[in-house]
């Protein structure tokens, strides 16, 4: 083998090599990103899926406490106090279970099953 050749080959090797090295640094770059974005949607999905069963809880415990027949209505902080939350999001999760507010008293609420609105049509009618 002559010099020539063998420069040659030595270039053909270090271009393949060089070639090699770049594509395998795309696909860890394209690889990374995926891993790193499917991460991040894992993450969200486990935060939101503990959020959703605690204020699935929440909700519970207001129907609970909004179907004892020793009340007739109930005060909202009084509600909020018990859930842990504040007033609007204690108000979110009363109209989530088929509450709704006082006509006379914006402080009290209760369950439109147990306080229809069609009562609210016949007193003001």
């Amino acid at each position: 083998m002559t010099e020539q050749e063998i420069s040659q080959i030595s270039k053909q090797v270090v271009s393949d090599s060089k070639f090699w090295i770049g594509l395998i640094g795309v696909i860890g770059a394209i690889v990374g990103s995926i891993l790193t974005i499917l991460g991040n949607f894992a993450l969200e999905w486990f935060k939101s899926k503990s959020q959703k069963e605690l204020d699935k809880s929440r909700q519970k415990i207001l129907k609970k406490m909004l179907e004892d027949p020793s009340f007739e209505w109930r005060k909202l902080s009084t509600l909020s106090a018990v859930v842990g939350c504040d007033e609007e999001m204690t108000k979110h999760h009363l109209i989530a279970i088929g509450a709704r507010g006082s006509e006379d008293n914006g402080g009290l609420w209760g369950l439109i099953s147990r306080h229809p609105l069609e009562e609210i049509r016949h007193k003001d009618s």
